[in-house]
């Protein structure tokens, strides 16, 4: 009979691999197929003023009628998608990076907004939304009452 030693780092080392896998959203692929599994998202950009939210996404490629934007009062839905270019027929090999086909991206609120009042500009392929608060949130003041301590 063999003695094998137990070695507990590698089952911790072996199960943060699984973890990383898990979460790791832009991960490298291994080789030239795999491209089509990374994630297909716009990347958003979420600022807040007083008066309105502002989000810009990163849609490069895209022309503007192939988006399509909806707006609730907290959240935020774009999809959209990117048509393949057709290539001519060669007999040598094409590798792509590009990600064609569909997307979609639901981006959740920080504070209620006017829906019917969103204006939209896309330009250089990047998507910029204006969301007006609306006027309950614009006008939320809070009175605190300090009481005077006895001394």
């Amino acid at each position: 009979m063999r003695l094998v030693h137990y070695n507990p780092w590698k089952e911790i080392d072996h199960l943060q691999q699984q973890f990383n896998r898990l979460f790791d959203d832009y991960r490298i692929p291994t080789d030239w197929t795999d491209f089509g599994n990374l994630p297909k998202v716009p990347a958003a950009e979420l600022s807040e003023t007083e008066d309105t939210i502002h989000l810009k996404l990163e849609i490069p490629g895209i022309e503007a009628k192939d988006l399509k934007v909806e707006v609730t009062k907290d959240t935020v839905a774009i999809s959209g998608e990117r048509k393949e270019e057709s290539q001519p027929e060669d007999k040598g090999v094409t590798r792509s990076e590009f990600h064609y086909g569909k997307f979609q991206r639901l981006i959740p609120l920080p504070a209620p907004i006017q829906n019917t009042k969103v204006t939209a500009e896309y330009k250089d392929g990047v998507l910029h939304l204006t969301l007006p608060k609306t006027e309950e949130e614009k006008n939320k003041v809070v009175k605190v009452n300090i009481e005077q301590a006895v001394a």
